[in-house]
C-alpha cells in the first residue's frame, strides 16, 4: 500500500511482515538511527507516517506500523498491551535491528512503555508524546460528535470540510483536543493555517483518527485495555526518556505525563504551554520541541 505526500511522492510503501508474534503491517522510511513509531488510538500506519514527518529522512530510519486491530494488522492473539509490546520487539527481530529508539503518542503510550519495560536491551531512547500512562477512559462525546466520527455520512462530511473549509476543520480539531479560550483558539488556528507543514498535517491526521471499519477493532480493544490498566511498571523503564505534553490537552490528561516523568528514573518533561493534544505538531514552539525530540532519539 503506497501513501503519497501532498507533493505526490510516495511517503511510504507498506507490507505485512510475518513475525514470531504474528503478522504486522509496517514500512521503513529514511536512513540512520532506527526509531519505532507507535501511533495512537485510533490510528494506523498512516498516522505513524504523519508522526514521522518530524524525523529527518537522512538521520532517522523510521519504522512505521499498524498496531493490532488497525488496518492490515490483525487483532486476534495480540489484544493485551504486553502482547503488543512483544510484537514491536518481534518486528525489530524481523528487520534484523538489535536496538532502536521509540517514539510513541497518545494511545501508543502503553505499548511503548511496556516495550521499554519488557525488552530493556532493545530500547535506546524513549519519547512519549501526550501518552497514556495510567488507567484511561476516553472523554465523553456528545451525540453530534459521535455521529460525526462513527458513521459513514459523518466521516464523509469530515472529508468534505477538510477539502473545502480547512479553517473550520482545523478549528474543530484543535477545539476538540484542547482546553483553549476562544482567543487562544482563534490565534492557534491562524498560526496553523499560516504554516504549510502544520496545516497539511492537521488536515491529513483527521481521517487516520476515525474509528471506521478498518480501525474499529483496534480502537475498542485499546479502550478496554486502557481502562483496566493497574500499573505499566514505569519505574522499571531504564532507557533515557523524554515526556512531551501540552498543558491544555483535553484528550490525554497532562497528569499522565507528569506521572510518567515523576515515575520513570531520570525522565525529562517538556511542557508546551497552552498546547493541545496536537501540541508537538501545531504549537508555536513546535519546531524547537521537534528538534529536541529528534536529538533525544539520536542520542544527542
Amino acid at each position: 500500500m503506497d501513501r503519497a505526500t501532498p507533493t505526490g511522492t510516495p511517503e511510504y510503501v507498506a507490507e505485512v511482515a510475518e513475525t514470531a508474534s504474528g503478522p504486522v503491517e509496517y514500512a521503513v522510511v529514511g536512513t540512520g538511527t532506527p526509531v519505532v513509531v507507535v501511533h495512537g488510538s485510533p490510528g494506523g500506519i498512516d498516522a505513524a507516517a504523519l508522526m514521522a514527518r518530524i524525523l529527518p529522512r537522512d538521520g532517522v530510519a523510521a519504522i512505521l506500523l499498524s498496531r493490532p486491530g488497525y488496518l492490515r494488522t490483525p487483532l486476534a492473539g495480540r489484544e493485551g498491551i504486553d502482547e503488543q509490546a512483544d510484537l514491536l520487539a518481534a518486528l525489530l527481530d524481523h528487520l534484523g535491528i538489535d536496538r532502536a529508539g521509540v517514539y510513541t503518542w497518545s494511545g501508543g503510550g502503553p505499548a511503548g512503555y511496556r516495550l521499554a519495560v519488557r525488552h530493556p536491551r532493545r530500547v535506546t531512547a524513549l519519547v512519549a508524546n501526550a501518552a497514556v500512562s495510567r488507567a484511561y477512559e476516553a472523554p465523553r462525546q456528545d451525540l453530534a460528535t459521535r455521529l460525526m466520527f462513527t458513521t459513514a455520512p459523518g466521516q464523509w462530511l469530515l472529508r468534505l470540510l477538510a477539502a473545502h473549509q480547512p479553517e473550520q476543520y482545523i478549528r474543530g480539531a484543535l477545539a476538540s483536543e484542547g482546553d483553549l479560550t476562544e482567543e487562544q483558539l482563534a490565534q492557534r488556528v491562524q498560526e496553523v493555517l499560516a504554516d504549510p507543514a502544520k496545516r497539511d498535517l492537521a488536515l491529513a491526521l483527521g481521517p487516520t483518527a476515525v474509528p471506521d471499519a478498518h480501525r474499529r477493532a483496534g480502537y475498542r480493544n485499546d479502550l478496554d485495555r486502557f481502562a483496566a490498566i493497574t500499573s505499566l511498571e514505569l519505574e522499571k523503564v531504564a532507557a533515557p526518556t523524554l515526556v512531551v505534553q501540552g498543558s491544555a490537552d483535553s484528550d490525554v490528561p497532562p497528569a499522565d505525563s507528569t506521572f510518567a516523568a515523576d515515575t520513570i528514573p531520570d525522565a525529562e518533561l517538556l511542557t508546551l504551554d497552552t498546547g493541545t493534544h496536537l501540541a508537538l505538531y501545531t504549537h508555536p514552539d513546535a519546531a524547537a520541541a521537534q528538534a529536541r525530540v529528534v536529538a533525544f532519539l539520536q542520542g544527542r
